[in-house]
């Protein structure tokens, strides 16, 4: 089982992907667990964990208490939790460019926590996603360097702005994109230290559009 500290950081996870704006913190957990600070406090300095809450929260969030506690899928019980999967491409770096979707056979199989499922558009949307990795610090701090990024790729229609990742002649890319009125599109850093660029539409290839990294829906 994991220890309470591990649980609190799967709460707030959950709680993040449920579309909380900004950092959540143990009052939060507390709150979703109908506990007071205090008593949260108190629970979480003694180690103990409130299984009754707990399994109140999972039933209402439709969790696997197996799932949150001990870190199981529990395909083999009788429960109600279905496994999900998605292509995950681990050797595929975005961002800093290097890195391409140049052998489809290079994935593995990435398991998405039920609770994650509508970020990603619904368990029907899942064979549209695809997970690639972020490096360098252009997207700070929206997206950090070896943060997971999970695409999707029926969304490739920048008319309405949004996070691409894309390809050019110098590589593969994540950016913000926002279309001119002149047609063409701005190719957005969110760190200003990197200056933005003008872009045709010709110039590049949309993968799809970032739908979610790590709880974080855009």
């Amino acid at each position: 089982m994991l220890i309470v500290d591990e649980i609190i950081e799967k709460l707030k996870d959950i709680l993040s992907a449920d579309g909380k704006n900004g950092k959540v913190f143990d009052k939060d957990v507390a709150s979703s667990l109908d506990l007071s600070q205090a008593n949260f406090a108190t629970m979480k300095n003694r180690g103990k964990i409130p299984y009754s809450n707990i399994l109140d929260f999972c039933a209402k969030k439709k969790i696997s208490i197996n799932w949150l506690l001990y870190n199981q899928n529990p395909g083999s019980l009788v429960d109600t939790t279905d496994k999900y999967w998605i292509k995950y491409y681990p050797e595929v770096n975005v961002s800093a460019g290097g890195g391409a979707y140049e052998n489809e056979d290079a994935y593995e199989s990435l398991e998405v926590p039920p609770y994650f499922i509508k970020a990603l558009g619904g368990k029907e949307n899942l064979k549209n996603i695809d997970a690639i990795n972020v490096v360098g610090d252009s997207m700070e701090p929206t997206l950090n360097s070896d943060n997971i990024i999970f695409i999707d790729k029926t969304k490739s229609d920048v008319a309405r702005d949004g996070i691409y990742a894309f390809t050019t002649t110098h590589g593969l890319f994540v950016k913000r994109i926002q279309r001119r009125v002149d047609g063409n599109l701005d190719i957005i850093s969110d760190n200003k230290d990197y200056p933005s660029q003008i872009l045709s539409k010709n110039d590049l290839s949309i993968l799809g559009k970032v739908v979610s990294s790590f709880g974080m829906v855009y």
